[in-house]
């Protein structure tokens, strides 16, 4: 019996060191250290350290892209406003025309084109409007009517006050207080008419304007628009087209005050405003004015 209890007992003792012994014969074998339980925890605590440092940058740069592109975002209206900041939102870049001295010079006689027809509508609009003479203590204050022929490249706005400011200049028939001129769209003492050569012609009839000259009579001082526009090569030469029309106005309407054709008095002398300056100098020096 009592070699029995040792038999069995020797034989628990092998199957006991076989389970011990085992793992350490398969570690030799596959070259591995045998982890021991410190390791496996170590191990462990490694591998979620790993995974929330792995989590954490994660989060972290996807935390990050939104802020930075916020501030990418905030940076670039910033700029805009910078650069906005230095125009006017309400002033647009606009480039003024630079009108020649003939340009300018059209512009104020009301003149949009030098090219004036023959013929325009053979109908004549009066200009609306009136305007107080600035001088009405004058001995004598006229109504004057400015009418214009349709179809014609006149600005009539422009026109008129052209012929209010030479009737009215202090080189005019008023510089010595003897007659000062308002303007009325009514009843008028003169008529000023800008027409085309063929309407002048009927008009100044039986005056032969020829489709080349102008007239002042029977109230009306008739100025041919092709003429008033181009001027004439001699006048020019000598001259401006502005003086040539103001003197245009002054003439014309000079006959109607009483006045005539005067000669040249004499080479290189102030032409007078009643000589017939569209059709010759004379060898005088142009002249728009009564008073030079």
């Amino acid at each position: 019996m009592r070699r029995f209890l040792l038999a069995v007992a020797a034989v628990g003792l092998g199957v006991l060191l076989g389970v011990l012994l085992a793992p350490l014969v398969l570690s030799s074998e596959t070259g591995e250290p045998r982890p021991t339980a410190v390791d496996a925890r170590s191990q462990d605590a490694v591998s979620r350290n790993s995974e929330r440092d792995a989590g954490g940058t994660a989060d972290a740069t996807a935390a990050a892209a939104p802020e930075d592109a916020s501030a990418m975002a905030a940076e670039e209206p910033a700029d805009e406003a910078t650069e906005e900041s230095t125009q006017d939102p309400t002033e647009e870049p606009t480039e003024e025309p630079t009108l020649s001295p003939a340009e300018r010079a059209d512009a104020r006689a009301g003149v949009r084109d030098r090219d004036i027809p023959d013929a325009a509508d053979g109908t004549l609009t009066v200009v609306p409007g009136e305007q107080d003479a600035p001088a009405p203590d004058a001995d004598q204050v006229l109504q004057i009517r400015v009418e214009v022929e349709d179809g014609l490249p006149i600005d009539t706005d422009e026109f008129t006050t052209f012929v209010m400011e030479t009737l009215n200049d202090r080189r005019g028939w008023g510089h010595d207080g003897s007659v000062s001129f308002a303007r009325t769209d009514a009843e008028a003492d003169i008529r000023v008419v800008l027409a085309s050569p063929d309407q002048v012609d009927e008009m100044c009839a039986p005056l032969r304007t020829l489709g080349l000259y102008s007239c002042g009579w029977n109230g009306h001082a008739v100025l041919n628009a092709m003429r008033y526009a181009q001027a004439t090569d001699e006048f020019l030469e000598q001259g401006s087209i502005t003086a040539y029309r103001q003197y245009l106005i002054n003439h014309e309407v000079g006959h109607l005050l009483g006045h005539h054709h005067r000669e040249c008095p004499g080479p290189g002398e102030v032409a007078p405003v009643m000589q017939q300056q569209t059709i010759s100098l004379d060898r005088c020096t142009p002249n728009g004015w009564p008073l030079h």
